[in-house]
C-alpha cells in the first residue's frame, strides 16, 4: 500500500477509533506519552508555581510593610530634625537681620553726624525699635527753659521719655554723644524733673557713637548707655 494513502487513512479514521475503541486509545497514549507532559504532573507543577508566587507575594508584602514602618519612623524622626533645624534657621535669620539693621543704623548715624541725613530721622528709627521691642510709646517732649538752666540762656529743651507701669525713663536718642553731650543730657533731665515735679526712674542714652570720655562720665552719673535700641535688655 502506498504510504501516503496509509497516512491519509489513519488521519481520517483515527478520531473515530479513539472514540470507539478504548484499548486502542490507551495504546496510542502509551506510545505517544513521551511527547507531551503528563496532566497530573502539569497540574502539580502549575499549582506549585501558584503557591510559590503566593509565597513570594506575601514575602514582598511583609518586606514592604516593614520598610514602610521604617520609613514612617524615619519620617517622624526627620520631621523632628527638620523642625529643629527650621527653628534654628529662623533664629539665625532673625539674628542676622537684626545685625544687618543695626549696621544700617550705624551707617545712618554716620550720615546724621556729618549732615548727610537728618538727626530727626535717626532719632525716629531708634525710638521705633524701642516701641517695637517693648510695646511702649516714646514721647518727644519740648519745654521752654526761660531761666537758662540748661544752656545758660533761655532755650527750647527737647528730650524723649518713656512712661511704663508707673515708671519714668528719660532718654537721649542721638547719632553720636560727646562728653559735653552727656552733661547737657543730665541737665535736661534735671530740668524736666523740676518742671514736672517728678523724679525719673532711669536715664538712658542710645547712640552708636559714644566717645570714651563720654562713657566714663555717663558711668559716674548713673546713665545707662547702649549702642543700639535692640541692645536694651529691659525697660
Amino acid at each position: 500500500m502506498d504510504i501516503s494513502v496509509l497516512k491519509a487513512t489513519i488521519k481520517r479514521e483515527l478520531p473515530h477509533l479513539l472514540q470507539e475503541d478504548p484499548s486502542f486509545k490507551d495504546y496510542i497514549i502509551r506510545i505517544t506519552q513521551g511527547h507531551y507532559a503528563d496532566k497530573q504532573r502539569t497540574d502539580d507543577l502549575f499549582f506549585n508555581i501558584l503557591d510559590e508566587l503566593k509565597r513570594n507575594r506575601e514575602e514582598d508584602r511583609r518586606k514592604w510593610e516593614e520598610q514602610n514602618k521604617k520609613w514612617e519612623e524615619w519620617k517622624v524622626e526627620d520631621t523632628k530634625k527638620w523642625e529643629e533645624q527650621n527653628k534654628e534657621n529662623k533664629r539665625l535669620h532673625v539674628e542676622i537681620m537684626a545685625q544687618s539693621k543695626k549696621f544700617d543704623r550705624t551707617i545712618d548715624a554716620i550720615g546724621a553726624r556729618w549732615g548727610m541725613q537728618s538727626e530727626r530721622a535717626f532719632r525716629n528709627a531708634l525710638a521705633g525699635i524701642l516701641e517695637e521691642n517693648f510695646g511702649v510709646e516714646v514721647l518727644n517732649i519740648q519745654d521752654y527753659d526761660e531761666t537758662g538752666e540748661v544752656f545758660g540762656r533761655p532755650e527750647q529743651i527737647e528730650l524723649d521719655i518713656i512712661i511704663k507701669n508707673g515708671l519714668l525713663l528719660i532718654c537721649e536718642l542721638k547719632s553720636s554723644m560727646s562728653k559735653s553731650d552727656i552733661f547737657v543730657f543730665e541737665r535736661k533731665a534735671h530740668f524736666y524733673e523740676k518742671r514736672h515735679q517728678r523724679k525719673a526712674n532711669g536715664l538712658l542714652v542710645i547712640s552708636p557713637m559714644v566717645e570714651a570720655r563720654a562713657m566714663q562720665v555717663a558711668e559716674k552719673l548713673g546713665i545707662k548707655v547702649y549702642s543700639d535700641s535692640s541692645e536694651v535688655v529691659a525697660l
